[in-house]
């Protein structure tokens, strides 16, 4: 049985109306363009995952205890059971080990079996989770209204995962005023509850003033600051720029360079080509033209082509060339 897509997010500017805000809760993964903007399940966290008691409603306790000591295949034998009996805490239990493969072999049919169990029952990370499976439609039948019917459940019970992906279904089927508003709304909770994707999403709402909220850059900074910390990529990013800029705040040109070397570093391919021009410019740093270069052929490497900086490359010395592909080689 295959497993399950990896996790998605789509980015886009909010002044298409939130059309296009980032679209799939995954508690960690790269921001990702898929073609239709469809929701998409996350990939299960490895094994040794970090517990947080609130996924099983009121945990069984001897399953649960095991489970946080990472005797799962112990968890699995005594929730079971309860599981069978209709307890819908142990059917989460059952469900998350066999989505993650803990201690057996990975089974997204048994996990969706018990997520449709305990989502029954009105648990909200059952009700999350398979929802996501129903927009999926490989392990179960493809149903989209069910879908939405309990992402909306799950969100109005607190789960902020559902909360964002909530947002994007609402956007994702009209782009209304009346539509916008409501998917803000969900962002904000989950934005709120430190949902890096729905921070983000706050910042490019009060950026542009979307869902009759009124432009406040200030506030929109401190969102952004609040997903980089997160290590969203795209916010880490955008704060670098607005710092050097000085847009919602104080002008910050050593501080904005260093979350866009942060950003750069992880792999963000137009962080490296603007770390490239304050390297070339000397612009929170030191001027360091090579530098500069090395980050330009990294960020080329990747597919961005910058007319201005392939003039700046050619403008080098052949050392100088030489050197900046060297270096670019260690950074990669």
């Amino acid at each position: 049985m295959g497993s399950m897509p990896k996790p998605v997010r789509i980015l886009a500017a909010l002044a298409l109306a939130l059309a296009a805000l980032p679209a799939i809760a995954a508690e960690t993964a790269t921001p990702t363009t898929v073609d239709g903007g469809r929701v998409v399940p996350p990939e299960p966290s490895p094994p040794e995952p970090e517990v947080d008691p609130n996924r099983f409603a009121n945990p069984p306790d001897d399953a649960f205890g095991a489970y946080q000591r990472g005797l799962y295949i112990t968890a699995l034998n005594l929730a079971l059971p309860r599981a069978e009996g209709g307890d819908a805490a142990a059917q989460t239990l059952v469900a998350e080990i066999y989505s993650r493969g803990l201690g057996v072999r990975r089974d997204d049919g048994k996990a969706a079996k018990w997520y449709q169990a305990a989502a029954e029952r009105n648990v909200p990370e059952a009700q999350f989770q398979y929802a996501l499976m129903l927009l999926d439609g490989r392990f179960v039948a493809k149903d989209e209204e069910q879908a939405y019917a309990l992402m909306e459940d799950a969100a109005n019970a607190g789960n902020a995962m559902a909360q964002f992906n909530l947002a994007q279904m609402i956007v994702g089927r009209s782009a209304s005023p009346d539509a916008v508003r409501r998917a803000v709304s969900y962002y904000e909770k989950a934005a709120r509850a430190g949902v890096p994707d729905a921070q983000y999403a706050m910042a490019q709402v009060l950026a542009s003033g979307a869902g009759g909220r009124k432009v406040d850059k200030a506030a929109a900074r401190r969102w952004l600051e609040q997903s980089a910390r997160h290590n969203f990529d795209t916010a880490q990013l955008d704060l670098g720029t607005w710092m050097v800029e000085g847009i919602g705040g104080d002008r910050d040109e050593r501080g904005g360079f260093a979350w866009l070397r942060i950003a750069a570093e992880g792999g963000n391919v137009a962080a490296q080509n603007r770390l490239a021009k304050l390297y070339r410019a000397g612009v929170g740093t030191d001027a360091d033209p090579v530098t500069a270069a090395a980050w330009y052929v990294l960020a080329r490497r990747a597919g961005l082509v910058d007319l201005e900086m392939d003039g700046f490359l050619e403008g080098l010395t052949d050392e100088e060339r030489k050197q900046a592909i060297q270096q670019a080689n260690r950074l990669r």
